[in-house]
Order: structure tokens, then C-alpha cells, then sequence
């Protein structure tokens, strides 16, 4: 008996990944090739007018944190490429951080109300995933800039002589990256604080704790699971943005996501454009990997509860 549930199990098995097969195929080819292209790029010699040399060179990798000096060969570091890494991991940071205080108390405010009238809340939150990014984007441009919305509400009460400069700076690729990935927080959180016990509530203030320390020690511990998905759901597409970046920082507050494009279009450095494509899939990676263990952690925390 047990030798034939071995031998059905094996059938069994067999018969999943020849299932499997296709869809195995098709995300291969599909997701893994072109990363498998960007990889053995990014260890060959850049070509005069773009592509690349079919020669092994590692100056793609250097590239990303030294530059060659073109008179002599000497390396020195790349302080360009490390303004631009510090910018997009900072204003990552920021986009995050600015997200989850507006989206925390939003959250609540809908996991709060009666079930009635949530999925109306909810609506109104998916609204703006209706209309492109690009669209999005040029919508903060046009509220920000020196004839803008505010500009002119400003100018109209006397609270200003002439428009303020909010565009093309960090300020500004902040703003709108904040709006943008705003409900990409809003939704983990809903969705974590939607399950949350209220009791719990009446069991803190009964133990005479204050709302910051039933904040601190009830609430946040227990949805941390939203928490860490809404940052890490804003915090990876933030990094490697492009378009906002782009529209709003004028093309002078560069992002790895422009960074990169640069290489591959008026560069003409493709190996260092593959580079740092890696470099910022392993960034992502880390953080991924940092959720998967969140998640994970918060997951036994809770069994043993």
C-alpha cells in the first residue's frame, strides 16, 4: 500500500509540473530572459554610438560608484551618481513616511465606519488608479506651478506680492510622488485595521494607558503586517520612478529611474545603464525579502498572542 501512494504521489507530481510547464516556459522567457540580457550587459564594453562591445569589461559595474578621469585612467568616486543614489533612496524615504501619516489616520477613518458605507470611502480612494500616471502627474504640474492653483490663491488673499518657485525641485518630485502612491498605503492599512480587535481598545484604557501608549503598544504592533506592506508597496516603485521624477523635477532632480533611462538613451552607456538596473533590482529584492521576514515575524508574534 504504502509502496503505491509513493508511486502515485510521484504520478501526481509529474503530472503538476508538466501542468506547470507552459506558464514555467512563459515566465522565463518572458521575465528571466530579459533580466539574464540586462545582467551580461551590464559585464560588457559600451559601444561608440550605444549597444555594446561583445568583450568582458567590468567598467559598467565601476561606473556606478567611481568615474574614470579621461586623461589619465584614474578612478575617483562618481559624486553625481551618489547624489543621485542619496536623492532616490531619500525621497523614497520621505514619500513613505509622508504616506503613512495621511494614510494611517485615513485608514482608520474607514475601517471605523459602518460596513454600509466603506466600499463608498474605498471608491473614492481607487479613483485616481482610473486615470494614467502621466495624466496624474501633470495635474500636480499644473497646481504647483507659478500661475498654478496655489500660486494664485495666494496672490488673490495678499499673502504673496508674486508666484513662488514649487516646481522643479525635490519639493515638488516629493509632492507628487506622495499623491500618486498615496492609496498604494491606504489600501494595506485598511485591510490590516479592518481585522483589528476594537476590544482591544477597551482593554488598554482599562488598564489606565494613555491613546499614545495604546497607539504605540495595541494598535501599531498588530496591524504592522499593513504597515510594512503599504511602505514597501510605495518605497520600491517610488525608487526606480520615472515619469514624476521627470515631469516635475524638470530633468534636473534626477532619480536612478532617469539615471538609468540617460544611459540608455543620451548616454550611450549601456553596460553602465544595465548596472545599475541590477543594482536597483537587488535594492528591491532587499526590501522584498525584508517584508517576506516582517510579515513572517509579525505572523509568529501573533500566533503566540
Amino acid at each position: 500500500m504504502s509502496r503505491a501512494e509513493d508511486k502515485q504521489s510521484q504520478t501526481s507530481a509529474r503530472n503538476g509540473w508538466l501542468l506547470s510547464a507552459p506558464a514555467l516556459t512563459l515566465l522565463f522567457f518572458a521575465a528571466s530572459g530579459p533580466l539574464l540580457i540586462v545582467l551580461v550587459y551590464s559585464f560588457l564594453q559600451k559601444g561608440d554610438y550605444g549597444n555594446v562591445i561583445w568583450e568582458f569589461s567590468p567598467e559598467g559595474w565601476i561606473g556606478i560608484l567611481f568615474s574614470r578621469d579621461i586623461f589619465d585612467g584614474t578612478l575617483g568616486l562618481a559624486d553625481a551618481h551618489l547624489t543621485i543614489f542619496w536623492r532616490s533612496v531619500k525621497l523614497s524615504l520621505l514619500t513613505t513616511l509622508i504616506t503613512f501619516a495621511l494614510g494611517f489616520p485615513t485608514a482608520w477613518f474607514i475601517a471605523t465606519r459602518p460596513p454600509s458605507e466603506r466600499a463608498g470611502w474605498l471608491f473614492l480612494i481607487t479613483i485616481p488608479f482610473w486615470t494614467n500616471l502621466l495624466i496624474r502627474t501633470f495635474a500636480i504640474g499644473e497646481i504647483l506651478r507659478s500661475e498654478g492653483l496655489i500660486n494664485t490663491g495666494l496672490i488673490m488673499v495678499g499673502i504673496i506680492d508674486k508666484p513662488i518657485q514649487m516646481l522643479y525641485n525635490d519639493s515638488a518630485v516629493l509632492v507628487g510622488m506622495a499623491y500618486v502612491y498615496l492609496p498604494l498605503m491606504v489600501l494595506p492599512l485598511f485591510s490590516a485595521i479592518e481585522r483589528f480587535d476594537m476590544r482591544l481598545l477597551e482593554a488598554g484604557y482599562d488598564l489606565y494607558a494613555s491613546r499614545l501608549q495604546v497607539l504605540r503598544h495595541v494598535i501599531l504592533p498588530i496591524v504592522r503586517p499593513g504597515i510594512v506592506a503599504g511602505s514597501i508597496l510605495v518605497f520600491v516603485p517610488s525608487l526606480g520612478a520615472y515619469v514624476t521624477p521627470r515631469v516635475l523635477g524638470g530633468g534636473k532632480n534626477m532619480m536612478i529611474g532617469n539615471f538609468i533611462e540617460l544611459q540608455f538613451g543620451q548616454g550611450r552607456n549601456w553596460p553602465l545603464g544595465a548596472a545599475l538596473s541590477m543594482t536597483l533590482l537587488v535594492i528591491v529584492t532587499v526590501a522584498l525579502l525584508y517584508y517576506v521576514r516582517a510579515i513572517n515575524k509579525g505572523g509568529a508574534g501573533g500566533g503566540h498572542g
